[in-house]
């Protein structure tokens, strides 16, 4: 079959399966595919061609770059053979392919107690950024959708994320009541008109304010410890991983959310199994 043709069915299937922005990326690197190699016929392609292919198309990118385009190829190729020609050889799955495009371990983050986060909030005098803090903390929300927030998007107890990471129209957010009082109390008293942003500084300013508000307290604190701060609080509250996953979370797969949880600590786990049968 020419890979031309293989990468039509490749796309039709995910046309009806998958995510608009999911989509697009499959589109964006087998566009470059079909140019590279759309005349020829998949069985012809070599190991070393597709990894140049790989290379040119990725040169100067991350390694997390790198390992989706192979990840993306390697699934294409796996979908042809388990529904097209089931003799198909993956090119991809060579050992020098897998050593090269290895998986990075998952990483393991330390839990922050709720009364850590309590006394950084607490301690942050500035009213502005411990808004930005608590929409973090408590609301689960990304430091980038928090400083694109404008009045517009506050509705009571929920803010609207419109344009989202996951590529939906829009989000919601869910506050606790006394945030949701204090958000709307500082737009009122700031003036900030329905289009404008609540919080207009930029990304690196708000990742400093978040260090310095742990320096404060002796940790080490970046905006995204603050997101699975919030996951990992509420799922050890007995919060349903569902609700923390599509509602806190807002993921499209658990094993994304269970990847927040952080690792429990060998006395964390005695406090819950004494907490149950003590």
């Amino acid at each position: 079959m020419e890979v031309s043709k293989a990468v039509q069915l490749w796309l039709e299937y995910h046309k009806s399966n998958s995510r608009d922005n999911t989509l697009r990326a499959y589109e964006a690197i087998f566009c470059k595919f079909c140019q590279e190699f759309g005349g020829r016929n998949l069985d012809e392609l070599a190991s070393d061609e597709v990894l140049s292919f790989l290379n040119q198309v990725t040169e100067g990118r991350k390694p997390q770059t790198r390992r989706t385009c192979d990840s993306h190829l390697s699934a294409f190729f796996n979908f042809i053979r388990n529904n097209v020609d089931h003799s198909f050889q993956n090119p991809c799955d060579t050992p020098m392919m897998k050593k090269l495009f290895r998986a990075k371990p998952l990483a393991h983050w330390d839990i922050i107690e709720k009364e850590t986060i309590d006394e950084i909030i607490f301690r942050t005098s500035k009213l502005r950024n411990r808004l930005i803090l608590e929409l973090m903390a408590r609301g689960g929300m990304r430091i980038g959708e928090v400083l694109k927030l404008t009045p517009g998007d506050v509705n009571e107890r929920e803010l609207i994320l419109r344009d989202p990471k996951s590529g939906k129209e829009r989000e919601l957010v869910f506050l606790p009541q006394r945030v949701a009082e204090r958000l709307k109390a500082y737009i009122r008293q700031k003036g900030i008109y329905p289009n404008q942003r609540i919080f207009p500084i930029c990304y690196e300013a708000a990742r400093a304010m978040v260090k310095k508000a742990g320096d404060v307290v002796g940790i080490s604190l970046r905006p995204h410890d603050l997101r699975r701060h919030s996951a990992t609080y509420a799922s050890r509250s007995g919060v349903p991983i569902e609700i923390v996953s599509k509602v806190i979370l807002r993921h499209a797969n658990l094993s994304t959310t269970q990847r927040y949880l952080g690792k429990v600590s060998d006395a964390e786990a005695m406090r819950w199994i004494e907490n149950l049968y003590g």
